[in-house]
Formats: structure tokens, sequence, C-alpha cells
């Protein structure tokens, strides 16, 4: 047995870890939730989390996935957000025109701004924004609703809407 070689099952070295190759997306957890459904037994917990992930040059998208533990809901939640991802029509560091949306309670309107204005949003719709690649942009959250996840649908449905070149009444 020569060379660190052994009988059976090879060396006792460690291997090194194969690196992970860099993501190219960026992730933000919105919002975790402890959420409970009842059944004959009494009941039962489990953990429902929003996602949002974002390459910062114009694709994101937004995941929503539960689990028994928080450690599995994120990785669902992860998965979920990568496979909903989309590309937003940027101008620039902002958007083309004008949009507003609404999901559920949630209302979202969102401005385009000029270069240095910065990106002027709140709670849920700031993340969006900014893992969008967003710079440049004024968003007012219309609706009266605290919940993050429907905030931050309603910014993903009005992103959804923006078309490539701006909208003129002139046609």
């Amino acid at each position: 047995m020569s060379g660190g070689a052994r009988r059976f099952g090879g060396s006792r070295r460690r291997q090194p870890f194969p690196e992970k190759k860099a993501d190219e997306f960026q992730e933000k957890t919105l919002d975790i939730r402890r959420v409970t459904r009842v059944v004959a037994g009494g009941k039962r917990m489990r953990f429902r989390v929003t996602l949002v992930a974002g390459d910062g040059k114009g694709r994101v998208g937004v995941g929503i996935a539960k689990g028994l533990d928080v450690a599995g809901a994120i990785e669902k939640a992860r998965t979920a957000a990568r496979k909903n991802i989309f590309s937003v029509p940027l101008k620039g560091r902002t958007i083309p025109h004008e949009v507003e949306a609404k999901f559920s309670a949630a209302r979202i309107r969102l401005k385009p701004a000029v270069e240095g204005h910065g990106l002027r949003a709140g709670g849920a719709a700031r993340t969006v924004l900014s893992l969008a690649g967003i710079r440049d942009i004024v968003a007012k959250t219309l609706g009266r609703t605290p919940n993050k996840l429907t905030n931050a649908l309603a910014t993903i449905a009005a992103l959804k809407q923006l078309k490539r070149k701006p909208i003129t009444n002139n046609s």
C-alpha cells in the first residue's frame, strides 16, 4: 500500500468540495409567516416564505412556498422564484412609461424618473424594483393593505404591463 491508497475504499485524505459557480441572481426574503391548518388531531403548523430573486439587469421573479421548516420553505421559494423570472423592459436606469396595476387589495403606480432621482419606493415594491435593476423610479402603493406578498405581486403585475416603447395618446 503505497502513495496513501487504501486497499478498500480509497484515500483517507479529504477531497475538496467542488466550487459552486457564482450565482447571477441575488435573493431577498420578503416575508416568513407561520401558517396553520386545522385537522382532526389539532393544528398543523407550516411556514410560508415569500422570496424575490433578480439579477439587477432587468430580470426578476417572486417565489412563494410552504414547508415544515423555514430552511425547506426558503429552498422551495428560491426554486419557485427562479421559475417565475421574467424580463423587464428598461429604458436606461428607469422604465419606459407610467403604469398602474392591481393585485387583490394591493394597488401600485410606477412612474419613470430622470437619471439620478433614485429609487423612491417603500416596502415590498422597493425590494422588487431594486432586484430588477431599476435605479430611478417613483413607486406609490395606493392600496391600504400592509400585506407584503400582495404588494410584491402587484409590483410584478405592473412590471409585466410595461411595453418596450412608451404609449402615446395621439396615435
